[in-house]
């Protein structure tokens, strides 16, 4: 969908006026995007006509820029349709516990999802209870041990048996048989949960492949014996056509008080997040991105619809870096970026920070303009970053240190140590001192550093001596031999030169890089509201794991 979105818009950019005729085209073109991203017809209709009001309006005709503002109107429509533009947080009980309740069909993840939920509450403060009441399905109830083990979040299981302890949590009854009543179990972890004080009680329930009553009426019969504060529908995210006709009928059933958007990292069109929230009227509030525990955030849906149209989602990230990142080692990390000081062993240490934000292709898709790089996000393998983490590790503290000694008998000794070849070494060092240089002069560019990811604020390097103590190596004054230079590096950072695996693991200088368009943009929107950029958020990390 954001695809065929972005394609939509792009013919109205080299048009200073827009007539109708231009304005319908473009309505055409999203009316198809979100017809093949299987969105509700309904919803097609509504938000079509309103965006195709809007844009025959005044406020397009006299726009200075038309297009970006037939662009601002779809993004404004979308967010609306997502949730009528309203952030809408889990709606706490005054006196605890809080109870929510999960519901949906077999398969949408809600299992996953509670102990999900369970590590999100956990880490902001409170003290969750996860609750077994999926007596159906087999496995269900050790399926949520284990995820609750994960966790950290004790499990409250419907037969006694071994005792265990939880990470970080109190003991929880181990299950025997999956055997029992649904709404005893619910009602007794209520009981527990108030003379254990925990503070919120999140009960996972059955589900079945379609639609039931008996399905329906178990969940009636739960909500009705625990009152619970929210009603979670989780809906997978590749359901399709489907999503509209699931979210009514348990809207009807349980009348549930907000929407989970699960496997939103899968291969889906996009549909079910714009059908479900309009048709319903019921607000999503958390989406779930990945297998694990951290791929869960808050729902916000003027993010969302810049996801979908391809501008990113700087503020999310920016958000994650400031929870994970220590302002004082990411200072740290700055200052040895501009005085050339930055070792593996300092990119290890940030490697190991970025990574407790999420994947890396999560991360990568935050950024705008990235759907063009679609096939390269879906062709990178994680395990890339646990391949580079060993060569590191293989090393000795004086390689870390200066990458520079490491000759051909070095690299075959850590070749070995890592399980890799040492053509794979030899790449990672190639990228390391390419991503090094380039961090080094980009912190050094005034007015740049304070709001690019990896980079101190704008003086923070070595800006007092730009033109001074010049190294030897760079760029030619001469313009014949300074054009070959460039197409040399152009034809090697593109892979036409093939790399040695003897001699200089060190390539020339790489030209600076342009930022996604939108980016620079969007950083500093997000500084105006108040938001520091993490001045170390794995800055030119991305560029080591290039092919």
């Amino acid at each position: 969908m954001t695809d065929r979105l972005s394609n939509a818009f792009k013919h109205l950019k080299s048009k200073g006026k827009l007539s109708e005729a231009d304005i319908d085209g473009t309505i055409r073109e999203i009316r198809r995007a979100l017809l093949d991203a299987d969105v509700a017809l309904e919803v097609v209709r509504s938000f079509t006509g309103k965006v195709r009001e809007r844009a025959l309006g005044t406020e397009v005709s006299e726009a200075l820029n038309p297009a970006q503002q037939v662009v601002k109107i779809v993004h404004e429509e979308l967010t609306d349709v997502l949730g009528q533009g309203v952030d809408r947080p889990l709606n706490f009980a005054k006196n605890p516990p809080t109870i929510i309740m999960l519901a949906g069909l077999q398969g949408a993840g809600k299992t996953t999802l509670a102990g999900k939920l369970g590590y999100w509450l956990k880490d902001a403060g409170h003290t969750p209870l996860l609750v077994a009441a999926d007596l159906q399905r087999p496995n269900a109830v050790t399926q949520l041990q284990v995820v609750g083990e994960r966790a950290g979040v004790p499990v409250y299981a419907p037969e006694k048996g071994v005792q265990t302890q939880a990470e970080g949590g109190e003991a929880v009854s181990a299950p025997g048989l999956t055997t029992g009543d649904p709404v005893k179990v619910a009602r007794d972890s209520i009981t527990l949960a108030k003379q254990k004080l925990y503070d919120t009680v999140i009960i996972d329930t059955a589900g079945r492949l379609g639609v039931d009553e008996e399905l329906m009426k178990q969940a009636r019969d739960i909500r009705d014996a625990v009152q619970p504060n929210e009603i979670l529908f989780v809906i997978d995210a590749m359901i399709g056509q489907d999503a509209v006709k699931t979210a009514k009928a348990f809207d009807e059933g349980v009348d549930f008080t907000g929407v989970v958007l699960s496997k939103l990292d899968g291969d889906a069109r996009g549909g079910a997040a714009l059908s479900v929230a309009s048709v319903t009227g019921k607000p999503i509030l958390f989406a779930s991105n990945g297998e694990g525990l951290k791929d869960f955030e808050v729902f916000h849906p003027d993010r969302m619809a810049s996801r979908i149209l391809d501008m990113g989602d700087i503020m999310t990230l920016i958000e994650q870096a400031q929870k994970q990142f220590d302002e004082e080692e990411a200072r740290k990390a700055a200052a040895k970026i501009s005085d050339g000081s930055f070792g593996l062993d300092d990119f290890l240490d940030q490697l190991q920070q970025v990574r407790k934000l999420g994947s890396m292709k999560s991360l990568l898709g935050m950024i705008p303009g990235m759907a063009q790089h679609r096939k390269e996000l879906e062709q990178f393998d994680e395990k890339e970053i646990d391949r580079t983490e060993a060569i590191i590790r293989s090393m000795t503290p004086a390689e870390r240190r200066d990458p520079s000694i490491i000759n051909g008998s070095r690299r075959a000794r850590i070749a070995y140590g890592s399980g890799v070849t040492v053509s794979q070494v030899n790449a990672l060092l190639q990228r390391f001192e390419q991503a090094a240089k380039m961090m080094k002069r980009m912190s050094n560019r005034a007015g740049m550093g304070g709001g690019i990811p990896g980079f101190g604020g704008p003086g923070s390097g070595n800006s007092k001596r730009k033109g001074k103590n010049k190294k030897k190596g760079g760029k030619s004054g001469n313009p014949m031999k300074r054009e070959a230079e460039e197409k040399a590096l152009r034809d090697k950072l593109a892979g036409k030169s093939s790399g040695s695996t003897g001699g200089s693991a060190f390539a020339k200088k790489p030209q600076n890089p342009a930022l996604p368009a939108g980016l620079e943009q969007m950083m500093n929107n997000a500084e105006g509201n108040g938001m520091e950029m993490p001045p170390n958020l794995g800055g030119g990390i991305g560029g080591l794991f290039g092919r």
